[in-house]
């Protein structure tokens, strides 16, 4: 199958491994952020105090959301699969690491993924930089030829491209907006079934 010699996935986690919840554009007006900004770009511009005031409140409205996080159907027979498979798994988020351990408890996905896989935005720079998925080759020393990403979004696809990783584009409308930056393409996560 196209997928069975990858023995190392990277996955996002909100709206890929779990069913999407965030408001983007309602967190922005929380956070007096101007529509279509990136959240964390918008924030990292800010003076020391806004800045600060922002990220404890994005803390909090990530966590009001972590815990309503609820799997993608049939992710756990996926995840079973590929351990069963002996592939390592990882999470690479743009949220922080407490939320992010939040949310894989909160969809009952946090058994599949040991701690210290899960790389949010206090350890490396934020995607679209390729820096978390560099810091996981590096950690499981492990081969960018037999690694990967599945993501939902732009920014999944240029970390995992800009890393020299393949890059799995999980879109259920269908549209693949971004071509130059996928290998793969898959309408709904369990696909992956029949991939690996």
């Amino acid at each position: 199958m196209e997928l069975r010699k990858y023995g190392h996935w990277i996955f996002d986690m909100d709206g890929t491994l779990t069913l999407p919840v965030h408001d983007f554009e309602s967190i922005r007006r929380e956070l007096g952020i101007r529509m279509g900004t990136p959240i964390l770009e918008a924030i990292g511009s800010m003076n020391p105090d806004e800045a600060e005031e922002a990220r404890v409140r994005l803390h909090d409205l990530e966590m009001e959301l972590a815990s309503q996080a609820s799997p993608q159907p049939r992710i756990e027979l996926i995840l079973d699969r590929l351990l069963d498979k002996g592939k390592k798994l990882g999470i690479l988020t743009r949220n922080g690491e407490e939320i992010g351990h939040a949310t894989l408890k909160a969809a009952g996905l946090d058994r599949y993924f040991d701690r210290e896989d899960v790389i949010g935005r206090e350890t490396c720079t934020p995607k679209p930089s390729p820096d978390g998925v560099c810091y996981l080759l590096d950690r499981w020393n492990a081969p960018k030829a037999s690694t990967l990403i599945v993501g939902d979004y732009l920014y999944d696809m240029q970390a995992g491209h800009a890393a020299g990783i393949s890059t799995v584009h999980f879109d259920s409308l269908g549209e693949f907006r971004w071509p130059e930056y996928t290998n793969y393409r898959i309408h709904r996560m369990d696909e992956l079934l029949s991939m690996t």
